[in-house]
């Protein structure tokens, strides 16, 4: 399985190769092969920066001789006229990273400022706010760590690191018993340590989890803050407990105050705004 960096660093060259293809034709036709510069990272709207190491291995990946000064690091609270870092490079390399760079930038931060905006909702209260797996294909990576600068926590990375008992598995292994029992032997079989979180539509599939046992953690799926509290209390501690689904950030005050461990929000990841920031020559 590929690690962490490996995976960045090939979305770091799918992102060259789909950007560049052969050439940058525009900077190659009129800027000199040997042109030195400097350019800045503007910053033009409040939130939360992330992003940047990222944006250093994109310079570095590109040209080793790009020199990266950062101003503000990652999980800053930045404004409009912020300067956040300045790169000094040839300015072929500075035009050809531009793009890659806000791209990446813009995105992670936008998602760094919604969730930090989550998590100062749930201020007062145990519980935390987690991502999903509705994020942007080939960029999971970079939007999960952008939700850990935000203050979140990452649910699952992928479906190789935990194992999720929803609605579809339950049904199409003949029940709740049958899906935890089948989990807990593969597990076995497989000299595998993985935790094993189950999602229940109703109080019935609750008792009939808390019956069996075998689980850490136990998802609540579209129930109202009145159940959320009523199958908090059934749980009574026994295990982790997570909200999930219907869950707006006008609700979420509602839901943590019931005592659930967990929100997880696909919001953080799938329908963010991008913060707006720009690279110019200084």
């Amino acid at each position: 399985m590929e690690t962490e960096r490996e995976l960045i660093d090939r979305l770091i060259d799918l992102a060259f190769a789909e950007d560049i293809g052969d050439g940058d034709h525009t900077t190659l036709s009129c800027i000199p092969a040997d042109a030195m510069g400097k350019s800045r990272l503007l910053i033009k709207e409040t939130g939360v920066l992330a992003g940047m190491e990222i944006a250093k291995e994109i310079f570095h990946r590109f040209d080793s001789t790009m020199q990266v000064e950062v101003l503000m690091p990652d999980g800053s609270d930045v404004k409009p006229g912020d300067v956040a870092m300045i790169v000094t490079g040839k300015v072929r390399s500075l035009l050809q990273t531009e793009r890659l760079m806000l791209n990446v930038m813009q995105r992670m931060s936008g998602i760094a400022t919604m969730t930090r905006r989550y998590v100062k909702q749930l201020e007062g209260t145990h519980t935390r706010v987690l991502d999903t797996r509705k994020t942007t294909p080939g960029m999971r990576m970079l939007e999960k760590m952008a939700v850990k600068i935000g203050g979140g926590v990452n649910h699952r990375i992928g479906l190789f690191d935990m194992i999720l008992l929803k609605d579809n598995h339950v049904d199409f292994a003949g029940g709740i018993a049958n899906a935890i029992r089948r989990a807990k032997d593969y597990c076995r079989e497989k000299g595998k340590d993985l935790k094993i979180e189950i999602e229940v539509r109703n109080l019935d599939e609750l008792h009939q989890v808390l019956e069996l046992g075998g689980v850490d953690r136990i998802m609540f799926d579209n129930f109202t803050p009145e159940l959320t509290r009523e199958a908090v209390r059934m749980v009574d501690g026994r295990y982790e407990t997570e909200s999930s689904g219907g869950i707006t950030f006008d609700t979420l005050r509602q839901y943590a105050e019931t005592g659930v461990d967990f929100i997880s929000v696909g919001a953080l990841t799938h329908s963010v705004k991008g913060l707006d920031m720009s690279f110019k020559a200084c």
